[in-house]
C-alpha cells in the first residue's frame, strides 16, 4: 500500500476531526464535517487549537506552514490549498549563528530629550549600523538600519503634510508587524502628529467587524487620517460616516511613494512634554481609554527599565510581542532605540503558527533577553514535541520576561523544567508588572534571581485580606508571584477603598507615583478622575507588598465579595476550563444582580458545545462541585453557553463586566433559579458582610483617635517634666518612662531582643535603620536611658521640639554647610571620647517606601575615631504602624533587635568602612526589606 501524499484531503480531514473530538469528545455530528466547513464555527478549533493544528500537520504530514495558515485559513479546503504549494518539511540543521551585532560605544546625549532627537542621533553617529533584523514571510530576514528607519519615516511624514494634516493631529495606524509600521510611526511624529497604534484585523474575512469595534477609538482620538492594509481600505472609508474628523483612509505604501515627490520635511520642533502617541488599553471600545503618554513620559521609563535590567548595547532581543501593544513597542522596539540593543523582530502569527520558532530565534542570535505573555510560556512548555526542540540551545538567554497577564507559578516551574535540560536557566524567569498607565514598567525584580512564589493561607485572604504565610502542608494554600520592587524613582503603595495605606501583607488597592505616570486618558475626563487620587494613579489591580516586593491577587473590578469572602474568579475559572466539555479559556465567573429580587449572585459563564442533556447536567454538577472545593461555597447560576458567548478584549482579556450586563439582560443563557430561601440567605450574608466591613473601618478610626489622644496627653506632660527638671539623666528617665507607657496605652506590642548587648555602662554608638517618625519613641521606650541621639540642625528652628531635645542632651549636626558639619562631627567624637553613648540613623532620611538606603559614614568615623564599639539595632513594623506622608497610624507589632557589639579594627576610613558595611548587613539581615543601595 503506497503512502499518501501531504496534500491528501482525506489525511488532513483525519487530523481536523481528530483534533475536534479531542476538544470537545461529545460533538456528534464531526464526521460529516468537510472540507469546506469552517474550522472555528463548526470544527471549534480557536487560535490555541489552531496552533496545535498546525503542529500535527508538520508532524504527520511533514510540511512545515507559515503564518498565512493561522490568519486566514478558513476551512480545511484553505489549508489543502497550502499544503499543496509548500515542499515537503525536512528538520533544518542548526543554523550558524549570525555575526554578533556591533555594540554601540557611544552614549546617547543628554540633548536626545525626545525619540525623534533620539532616532536622529543613531542615524547620524551609526546610520548604517542594523536597528532591526525583522523576520517576514521570506526566508531570510531583512536588517533595517537606522538611517533607512529614518529616510522612510521622513517620506511619510511628506506624505501625510501633503494631505494637509496640522501639528498634533491624531494618526491612527492599523497595520502588522513590519517595517511599514516603524515608517507610519516615527513618519507621524517627523509630521508633528500624534500616533495612535490599534490592532490589526487577525483575518482579512474580519475586516468589516474589526474596522467597525475600533471606529470608537478612531472617534475618541479624533484621528484625521487612517494609515491601514490595502484590503481594509474600502471597508475604511465607511468609518469616516462614524468618525467625523476622518477625512482619509491610506496605506504607508501611499503615503511614502508621495512623500518621495515633496519637498524635505523640516523635523519638527518636538519638546519632551509633547505627546509622544496615544496608548488604547484593552477592553471595551464603548468607553475608549487612550493613555496620554509624552515622550518625557517614555524615556523616564526606558531608563528606569534599562538600570533595573542592566540591558547594554551589547544584549540582543528577541520579539515577537504586537506592536500595538505597549509592552512589544515600548520595552522591545523603543527600548532598542533608547539603549541601542539589536531587535530582532517576528509577527505574533509567526509565533502562534510555530512556538518554536520564538525558541529556535533566540537560539540562532545568541539572544539574551526576550518577553512575553504567560501563556507563550505555557504554550511551549505543554504543546511542542520534542522533534520540535532537538538541538535546541537556550544557554544564552539570561532575561525571560513574564509579563502582561497574571503570572503563573505552574506554568514558571513547567517552563524551567522543560527547557532546563536545553540550556535553559531557571534564574532567567522574570516576572515583571506594568501598565500602560505608568508607560510600561513598574516593577522588576532582582537580576538573574530567579522567579519567587509566596504561598498565603486561602481563608485569612478571602475572610480578613491578609496574606498570612501558610504552613508548607497546608494543601489550600493559595500561591502568588512576586513581581519585583518598584523601579528607581517610583514608588508603590496598597490602599483601601478610602485610599487609606495599608500595612505590609494587607490587600489592598495597588496605586502608584513615578515620572512616567500618565496626566490621564485622552478626551476621557470621566474615566481620567477615576484614574487619580491625588498625588497617586490607581492601577485597577489588587496585591500586597511583602519584604519589599508586590504580589497581585487580581483585577479590583473583578473581585466578588460574598458573605464576607474575598473570591478570586480566575482560580474558578482556571479550574472549569479544564472540565472535558467545556471551552478553555472561555470561562468567566462574576457576580451579578438578580432581578428578582436585586440580591447579588455568583455566577459561572461557561462555553461548550455538548447538547445532550444528560451530559449539560453532568458539567452543571461538576462545576458545582469545583465551586465548593476551591471557594468553600455553591455558585448561584451556571450558564452554559456556546462559543463566542464570553466576551473578550483585542488581548485576549476577559471582559467580566460586558459579561455580567448580558447576563444581567437575560441574554445568555436561563433565568435565575435560585428558590426564595436562598435569597434571604444571601441578602443576610450581604448584610452581615457589609456590618463587618462597617465595624472594622469604625473600630481603625475609634484607635486611631484613641493612640492620638494617648500621645497628646502624655506628650505634654513628658514636655513639661522635662522642661522643669534640671537634671539630664531624670530628664532621660522621664522620656523613656512616657514612651513605654505611651506603647502599653495604645495597645501597640513591643518586643526587644539582644537587650544583653546594651548591659552595663561603656560607651557605644548606636546605628539603626530609619523608617517612620515613630523611630526615635521607639528606641527611646527600647533602650536604656542612658543615650543621646544625633539628630539635623533644622530642629533646632523649631522651639516646641527644641526644647526638650536640647534637655535631653541631643547632638545636632549640620548638613549642608561642610565646614560646620566637619565642627559638629569633631564635638560628636569628644563626647564619645568622654563616655557618652550616641544614637544615629544610619541612612540619614527615611520615605514611605520599604527598603533599606544606603548609609552615611558619620557614625562609623565617629565609632573608628573614638575607638568604640558599633551596635546595630534593627527596628520593625514602624513603617507599617505610621508609614511616612500618612497621619492614620494602622495596628501593628513593634520590634528592637540589638545586635552584637562590632569592635572597629583602626581609627581610619579603612576601619570606619568596614564598620558600615558590618553594620549594614546584620541591619538588611533582619529587616525584611529590599536592599535600595543595590
Amino acid at each position: 500500500m503506497t503512502e499518501s501524499a501531504p496534500g491528501d484531503p482525506q489525511r488532513l480531514l483525519d487530523l481536523v476531526r481528530g483534533l475536534s473530538r479531542e476538544l470537545h469528545p461529545h460533538l456528534r455530528d464531526v464526521q460529516r464535517l468537510g472540507l469546506n466547513h469552517s474550522l472555528e464555527r463548526d470544527y471549534g478549533l480557536d487560535s490555541l487549537a489552531r496552533v496545535e493544528l498546525l503542529l500535527r500537520i508538520e508532524r504527520d504530514l511533514g510540511v512545515q506552514l507559515n503564518e498565512k495558515a493561522l490568519a486566514e485559513a478558513e476551512t480545511p479546503q484553505d489549508l489543502l490549498r497550502l499544503i499543496a504549494g509548500v515542499a515537503p518539511h525536512v528538520m533544518p540543521a542548526v543554523p550558524e549563528p549570525p555575526q554578533p551585532a556591533p555594540s554601540l560605544t557611544e552614549h546617547r546625549p543628554e540633548t536626545a530629550d525626545t525619540l525623534l532627537k533620539l532616532l536622529d542621533w543613531h542615524a547620524a553617529q551609526h546610520g548604517d549600523t542594523v536597528h532591526i533584523v525583522l523576520y517576514g514571510e521570506a526566508e531570510q530576514p531583512e536588517n533595517i538600519t537606522y538611517r533607512m528607519l529614518q529616510e522612510e519615516a521622513k517620506a511619510l511624514a511628506a506624505g501625510l503634510l501633503k494631505h494637509g494634516l496640522d501639528a498634533s493631529d491624531r494618526v491612527a495606524i492599523m497595520l502588522p508587524t513590519g517595517r511599514e509600521f516603524f515608517a507610519a510611526f516615527y513618519g507621524a511624529l517627523y509630521a508633528g502628529c500624534v500616533p495612535v497604534p490599534l490592532y490589526p484585523p487577525a483575518r482579512p474575512t474580519q475586516i468589516e467587524e474589526h474596522l467597525r469595534r475600533s471606529a470608537g477609538i478612531i472617534a475618541n482620538a479624533g484621528a484625521a487620517i487612517l494609515i491601514t492594509i490595502e484590503q481594509a481600505k474600502p471597508v475604511g472609508h465607511l468609518l469616516r460616516a462614524e468618525c467625523e474628523t476622518l477625512h482619509a483612509v491610506t496605506t504607508a505604501g501611499e503615503l511614502v511613494h508621495a512623500g518621495t515627490t515633496a519637498p524635505t520635511v523640516p523635523a519638527p520642533q518636538l519638546k519632551p512634554h509633547d505627546i509622544a502617541f496615544l496608548q488604547y488599553t484593552s477592553g471595551s471600545t464603548g468607553n475608549p481609554k487612550g493613555v496620554v503618554l509624552t515622550h518625557a513620559n517614555l524615556l523616564a521609563n526606558l531608563n528606569a527599565m534599562e538600570r533595573a535590567s542592566g540591558i547594554t548595547a551589547a544584549d540582543t532581543f528577541v520579539s515577537w510581542l504586537p506592536l500595538y501593544h505597549d509592552m512589544g513597542l515600548i520595552g522591545a522596539c523603543m527600548g532598542s532605540l533608547y539603549v541601542g540593543f539589536r531587535l530582532v523582530l517576528m509577527s505574533p502569527l509567526a509565533f502562534l503558527a510555530r512556538p518554536s520558532r520564538w525558541l529556535r530565534t533566540i537560539q540562532q542570535h545568541r539572544a539574551t533577553v526576550s518577553a512575553a505573555p504567560n501563556f507563550a510560556y505555557e504554550l511551549c512548555a505543554t504543546k511542542l514535541g520534542e522533534r520540535d526542540l532537538e538541538g535546541l540551545d537556550l544557554s544564552s538567554w539570561r532575561l525571560a520576561y513574564n509579563g502582561a497577564e497574571p503570572v503563573s507559578p505552574d506554568t514558571l516551574e513547567h517552563f524551567a523544567e522543560r527547557f532546563g535540560r536545553y540550556g535553559f536557566n531557571r534564574s532567567a524567569l522574570t516576572p515583571v508588572y506594568g501598565l500602560a498607565e505608568c508607560a510600561l514598567g513598574l516593577t522588576f525584580p532582582p537580576r538573574e534571581r530567579g522567579p519567587l512564589v509566596d504561598r498565603v493561607e486561602r481563608r485569612a485572604l478571602t475572610d480578613t485580606g491578609i496574606a498570612r504565610p501558610a504552613a508548607a502542608e497546608d494543601p489550600a494554600a493559595l500561591r502568588f508571584v512576586s513581581c519585583g520592587l518598584p523601579l528607581v524613582g517610583y514608588e508603590i503603595r496598597i490602599a483601601d477603598a478610602a485610599g487609606r495605606e495599608l500595612p505590609e501583607r494587607t490587600q489592598g488597592r495597588v496605586q502608584f507615583r513615578g515620572p512616567s505616570a500618565t496626566s490621564g486618558y485622552f478626551r476621557n475626563p470621566e474615566a481620567t478622575a477615576r484614574l487619580i487620587d491625588g498625588p497617586w494613579l490607581n492601577s485597577g489591580d489588587l496585591g500586597y507588598f511583602a519584604a519589599g516586593e508586590l504580589y497581585l491577587t487580581g483585577r479590583e473590578k473583578d473581585i466578588i465579595i460574598r458573605a464576607g469572602h474575598n473570591i478570586y474568579p480566575q482560580e474558578l475559572e482556571e479550574a472549569v476550563g479544564r472540565l472535558p466539555g467545556i471551552r478553555r479559556g472561555n470561562v468567566a465567573v462574576f457576580p451579578a444582580t438578580a432581578a428578582h429580587s436585586g440580591t447579588e449572585q455568583l455566577v459561572v459563564l461557561a462555553e461548550t458545545r455538548e447538547q445532550d442533556a444528560a451530559e449539560r447536567s453532568r458539567l452543571v454538577t461538576e462545576i458545582g462541585n469545583l465551586a465548593i472545593d476551591l471557594i468553600g461555597m455553591p455558585v448561584d447560576d451556571i450558564v452554559l453557553a456556546p462559543p463566542h458567548t464570553v466576551l473578550k478584549t483585542s488581548s485576549g482579556k476577559l471582559r467580566r463586566a460586558a459579561c455580567r450586563e448580558l447576563y444581567e439582560r437575560g441574554e445568555i443563557g436561563g433565568g435565575p433559579r435560585a428558590p426564595w430561601q436562598q435569597v434571604v440567605r444571601l441578602a443576610g450574608s450581604g448584610i452581615a458582610a457589609l456590618a463587618r466591613r462597617t465595624l472594622h473601618h469604625s473600630t481603625e478610626w475609634v484607635w486611631s483617635g484613641w493612640v492620638w489622644t494617648v500621645y497628646t496627653v502624655i506628650a505634654a506632660a513628658a514636655w513639661l517634666l522635662i522642661a522643669i527638671t534640671p537634671s539630664r539623666s531624670l530628664c532621660r528617665q522621664i522620656a523613656r518612662a512616657a514612651t513605654r507607657a505611651g506603647f502599653a496605652l495604645s495597645g501597640i506590642p513591643l518586643r526587644v531582643e539582644g537587650i544583653q548587648h546594651l548591659a552595663g555602662s561603656a560607651p557605644v554608638v548606636v546605628v539603626a535603620n530609619h523608617a517612620s517618625y515613630l523611630d526615635a519613641y521607639l528606641l527611646t521606650a527600647a533602650l536604656p536611658a542612658r543615650f543621646a541621639f544625633v539628630a539635623k540642625q533644622e530642629l533646632l528652628r523649631k522651639p516646641s521640639v527644641a526644647i526638650p531635645l536640647r534637655r535631653l542632651g541631643t547632638a545636632f549636626v549640620e548638613r549642608f554647610d561642610e565646614v560646620r558639619g566637619a565642627e559638629d562631627m569633631r564635638s560628636l567624637e569628644q563626647r564619645a571620647r568622654a563616655g557618652e553613648s550616641l544614637i544615629f540613623f544610619a541612612e540619614g532620611t527615611f520615605r514611605r517606601a520599604p527598603g533599606l538606603l544606603p548609609f552615611k559614614m558619620g557614625a562609623f568615623l565617629v565609632a573608628a575615631h573614638s575607638g568604640i564599639p558599633v551596635v546595630p539595632v534593627t527596628l520593625g513594623g514602624t513603617r507599617s504602624v505610621l508609614r511616612d506622608e500618612q497621619w492614620h497610624p494602622r495596628r501593628g507589632e513593634l520590634k528592637v533587635v540589638i545586635g552584637a557589639p562590632l569592635p572597629a579594627s583602626g581609627n581610619d576610613w579603612q576601619a570606619a568602612l568596614q564598620l558600615r558595611d558590618a553594620a549594614r548587613r546584620e541591619i538588611l539581615a533582619q529587616v525584611g526589606e529590599p536592599d535600595v543601595a543595590a
